[in-house]
């Protein structure tokens, strides 16, 4: 839990809890502004840092050149003095409490300003219940990045191999090209559905599995719109990983390029919980996107963060987009661009009743800021 931040008279920040830890260190590694976070977890029986929260630091410190990172005995407490982005070829074996995702997830916005351009193989668990899976970050997240990256030639990010939990034996491969500086975004017309696409995938498993999931979600979608398609992957052998798993991924795309995303997954092989049934996974995903349709906005709830972050980085010229409404790790995160840049968002709400005769869902939010200039001082040239 959230308990206090401060600013020391070194320009320190400090936090207490384990909650927003990838958040915290990623500003902290763009401000260039050291971080200490303290007591993690220390009134639990397991006190100090997760396995999977260290496998991230060393991801971070690979990243980097020059950082410095100080973790007590009992884990509870780490000291980080970020150094300079590097990037470069990278590979991590991620630890498969978390999902690859949980690992990528927060270095979108890393890769730009890296020194060389970032070649990052990293190798774990790709779809999970807990975080976004990589189809939603290769789906809704990369567009995203794309809309702030002056050219986006060499943007990539492939499922060479999928892994369910709970042993994983996934891989991928994200490549970034680097930037100067970003451009500023003017984004509050996210337009109508145009058409609905997917993919049900099937890992050392049956494939009917995924059939049964897509014709469970097509079954509630085409009464929502006519242009409805889910993509198969049935997988098998080296490349499905090393533990049994199927889902399902849908995607809503705008005629403005807007793209709304939801996903449901299976539970883990071993888990005490009773065995998942493919159609519901499938009726539970397609419910899912249609109220994120229903939260609408230029971006889905899951990228909220990332669209403000770029947003912060951008020139220092105004940038406008409109979200649905904030989720609680964006109101935090909105806090922590505070903290770590001095900005803060004008958000102007725009209410539902001036669009009851189209039916655009909720209330939506224009979030608007001045970027801080931010660049790349490794690139001469954009």
């Amino acid at each position: 839990m959230f308990n206090k931040n401060s600013k020391q008279s070194s320009g320190r920040l400090s936090y207490e809890g384990c909650n927003f830890f990838r958040q915290r260190l990623v500003l902290a590694t763009l401000s260039c502004k050291p971080v200490s976070i303290v007591n993690i977890r220390s009134r639990e029986n397991d006190p100090g840092l997760k396995e999977f929260e260290a496998s991230f630091i060393r991801l971070l410190d690979k990243i980097t050149n020059g950082s410095k990172i100080e973790v007590n005995e009992t884990g509870t407490a780490v000291h980080y003095e970020p150094g300079l982005l590097y990037g470069g070829n990278i590979d991590h074996d991620c630890n498969t409490q978390r999902s690859i995702s949980y690992y990528l997830e927060p270095l979108l916005a890393l890769g730009p300003f890296c020194k060389k351009p970032l070649h990052l193989t990293l190798r774990g668990v790709t779809n999970d219940q807990i975080d976004p899976s990589i189809d939603i970050l290769r789906c809704s997240s990369i567009p995203v990045l794309k809309r702030f990256l002056v050219v986006d030639d060499g943007l990539v990010l492939k499922i060479v191999k999928r892994g369910a939990p709970p042993k994983g034996g996934g891989e991928v491969l994200f490549c970034c090209p680097i930037r100067k500086q970003l451009r500023p975004l003017q984004y509050i017309d996210p337009g109508k559905v145009k058409k609905i696409r997917g993919v049900a995938y099937a890992l050392r498993t049956s494939p009917t599995m995924t059939n049964r999931m897509i014709e469970s979600a097509k079954g509630i979608l085409i009464k929502y719109i006519p242009d409805v398609f889910i993509l198969t992957d049935h997988r098998k052998g080296p490349g499905s990983g090393l533990s049994p798993g199927f889902g399902i991924t849908l995607i809503a795309e705008t005629i403005n390029g807007t793209f709304l995303s939801a996903e449901t997954a299976s539970n883990p092989q071993g888990d005490k919980q009773v065995p998942s049934v493919a159609e519901e996974l499938g009726e539970q995903a397609a419910y899912l996107l249609l109220e994120e349709i229903y939260r609408g906005g230029c971006v889905d709830s899951s990228n909220q963060h990332l669209v403000l972050l770029l947003m912060v980085l951008g020139p220092k010229d105004v940038s406008r987009v409109l979200l649905g409404p904030l989720s609680p790790y964006t109101i935090q995160f909105l806090r922590h661009l505070k903290d770590f840049f001095g900005t803060m968002f004008k958000m102007d709400t725009k209410s539902r009743e001036e669009d009851e005769e189209l039916r655009l869902g909720t209330d939506k939010i224009i979030m608007t800021c001045v970027g801080v200039g931010y660049s790349n001082l490794s690139k001469t040239m954009t």
